[in-house]
């Protein structure tokens, strides 16, 4: 079995802080969002070779990531595109890269940017059990969330009816980012696109997909974050630290407080400064601050300030408010 961990996204929704770095690479406690995906397919024997779509702009980042990092499994298969406007779409990228990899093996397909509570062997075991397409459905508990996804409606664990970002969801169980598929289904990705349909989110294709072929559910309870927002970001965060915090041993506290869900990272100066909510990136500066829910780049410097749902890019200096 191959696998595919789909990270050829810009997150444009997080920029300036993923403006120069892959959101897969944002910690989440010790660990990376994509790292913590390729732990598990590393460990997992029946898969053999994991392959990391990912861009142009990215490649040289993923390669110098993977390249220090214990994981024996991934490589990169980059698309040609650089930025936003030039992206082939989920479904037209992955095509390529069956394509472009001779990929002739059922396949699993995951989001790297993905955090989810299930064990994905466990998605793999019930993907051989059925021997057709599967995906994992989450509920995620509001319905003007489910807007945002594509919407499942099952029959037993049979997919019948699938709505991608559908305007009025009637339930709130939806599909995330972790698909499986059949060697024998893999050509009719082609198919799809050569009929001329949307290339650019997967639910698409599972909503062609499943009017021609049984297609399966695999459902979850626990936790999913879908991390392309701030929010998202210091959602997942908040879930892994589980009301603590966690500070490098490199930092330095003088007179500062550290609330719930912190993450403080190496070489940080706090001085006379309150943290709540916020993930803190190395060689940053606080001085004189009250900081919550927001995230501070790398060789920050802030002075002064008042911040709540703050989004500030690396090296930056404010004080007093003013840059």
């Amino acid at each position: 079995m191959k696998a595919v961990v789909l990270a050829g996204g810009y997150a444009t929704r997080l920029w300036p802080i993923t403006k120069h770095r892959p959101k897969m690479f944002l910690p989440i406690g010790d660990s990376t969002v994509v790292d913590r995906i390729f732990a598990e397919l590393e460990a997992d024997d029946r898969i053999d070779e994991v392959y990391v779509s990912t861009n142009e702009r990215f490649a040289a980042e993923f390669e110098a990531h993977l390249a220090q990092s214990e994981f024996e499994k991934p490589r990169l298969s980059v698309e040609e595109t650089t930025e936003e406007a030039d992206k082939f779409g989920v479904v037209g990228a992955l095509a390529q890269l069956i394509d472009r990899e001779d990929v002739d093996d059922d396949l699993l397909v995951i989001a790297g940017d993905n955090l989810i509570s299930f064990d994905v062997a466990d998605f793999v075991d019930y993907f051989q059990e059925q021997g057709a397409p599967t995906l994992a459905a989450y509920d995620v508990g509001s319905r003007e969330k489910a807007k945002s996804y594509g919407l499942v409606s099952l029959e037993g664990d049979r997919v019948v009816s699938f709505q991608e970002k559908p305007d009025d969801p009637d339930s709130t169980l939806v599909s995330i980012a972790c698909y499986a598929f059949p060697r024998e289904s893999l050509s009719l990705l082609e198919t799809y696109l050569e009929d001329g349909n949307n290339p650019d989110e997967p639910g698409w294709f599972v909503q062609w997909l499943q009017d021609r072929e049984p297609t399966y559910a695999y459902t979850f309870e626990g936790a999913w974050f879908d991390i392309g927002t701030p929010e998202s970001y210091l959602d997942a965060v908040a879930w892994h630290l589980d009301g603590d915090s966690l500070v490098d041993e490199s930092a330095t506290l003088e007179n500062a407080t550290i609330g719930e869900n912190v993450h403080v990272m190496a070489d940080v100066t706090l001085e006379d400064t309150h943290l709540e909510h916020a993930v803190v990136f190395p060689d940053a500066t606080i001085q004189n601050a009250d900081v919550r829910r927001s995230i501070i780049d790398e060789g920050t410097r802030l002075e002064d300030m008042d911040l709540a749902g703050a989004l500030i890019g690396a090296h930056t200096t404010i004080t007093n408010g003013s840059p």
